[in-house]
């Protein structure tokens, strides 16, 4: 797929005091985008909008460069140990996002230029946590490989992992330019993941992202650089045929990588909303198929507070009866890691 390139950047002044930033301004004002500087982000106007679709899209289309100010690290079960940002919000449209509740009305692409002070903070935990592997995920609440090409930022995460002895990191992402990272000496500490669903789903919700078989050739890449290599099938939906399409995505994944991986891990988490999600989800897309009706659901608290809408436990039960057998059918010798 084509390269992210944004319509409008905003630039935060304090972000120029960073190679980082002082490189994107360059490069954009080079590629004609539009860029205006501001004293902060929450001071930002000018992204157009005249109902919440527009104001979704155009904000998707947005880069904002600045500082990461806040440099702690929230837990990050059951993926991870801790989770950083190298950036927040993506250039794609899923239209479950997790995330569609947490970035307002407009929701911008931010990209962080103090890298040096992220990574001292990682090797600041590492050291506390003293002789225990540490485990970090950097895709919690971004995809950094999608922006990888204007920042370099995950390569640079990458090669640092790759000295930390007792640091190890955990990407994952939907898209397919990973030819920047295939030759860093990541001495296998970097473990990367790519988000998968069957065709269905990819079509109709994960817009502006790369596809099914995309994302194949991209792991394939990455396992023969010799990434330990995982992969998360999710949202999990449960849908007429669903059964027989989730069969033929572990079937083509079978084809296609050929065989199975050292090390090679699945993460399973299936669909559930909020009913804030749900507002703003209808609000974004108003002609959305996806099934969002909470009497149809079991509720569960979430880690703060916020009631969720699961699948019934007899669905759930089922749906995660099919996946364990569809791996072990497939790739017999790989590790569940988690089912949620």
């Amino acid at each position: 797929m084509k390269l992210f390139q944004p319509k409008r950047v905003f630039i935060e002044e304090n972000a120029l005091n960073y190679p980082l930033g002082i490189k994107i301004l360059n490069e954009m004002n080079a590629a004609n985008v539009p860029v205006k500087m501001v004293g902060s982000h929450n001071r930002i106007t000018g992204i157009p909008g005249n109902n919440p679709t527009e104001s979704y899209l155009e904000g998707k289309q947005t880069l904002v460069v600045g500082v990461k100010r806040d440099l702690r690290f929230e837990s990050c079960r059951p993926s991870a140990d801790f989770e950083f940002s190298l950036a927040t919000s993506c250039p794609g449209n899923c239209q479950y996002c997790y995330l569609q509740t947490n970035l307002g009305k407009k929701p911008y692409l931010r990209i962080y230029v103090n890298t040096e002070a992220i990574f001292d903070k990682i090797k600041e935990v590492i050291q506390t946590n003293q002789s225990k592997i540490t485990t970090f995920e950097a895709a919690s609440t971004s995809d950094p490989l999608a922006v990888e090409h204007l920042t370099g930022s995950l390569a640079a995460a990458i090669n640092l992992f790759g000295t930390l002895e007792f640091g190890r990191l955990r990407v994952v992402t939907k898209f397919n330019q990973v030819e920047p990272l295939l030759n860093l000496n990541h001495q296998q500490h970097t473990k990367f993941r790519f988000s998968l669903n069957t065709s269905k789903i990819i079509n109709l919700y994960e817009h502006q992202t790369a596809s099914f078989h995309e994302r194949i050739a991209a792991a394939q890449k990455m396992t023969e650089a010799g990434y330990p290599l995982g992969f998360i099938i999710a949202p999990l939906f449960i849908y007429n045929n669903s059964q027989d399409d989730y069969e033929e995505l572990f079937h083509e994944l079978s084809k296609n990588l050929g065989q199975t991986p050292a090390g090679l891990t699945f993460e399973l988490i299936t669909h559930r909303f909020t009913g804030s999600a749900k507002k703003v989800i209808l609000e974004r897309f108003p002609n959305t198929s996806l099934e969002l009706d909470e009497t149809n659901r079991r509720r569960k608290y979430g880690k703060y507070g916020l009631i969720k809408y699961l699948y019934p436990e007899t669905e759930y039960q089922s749906l995660k009866e099919h996946m364990f057998n569809l791996i072990q059918k497939y790739f017999p010798t790989a590790k569940i890691e988690y089912f949620t």
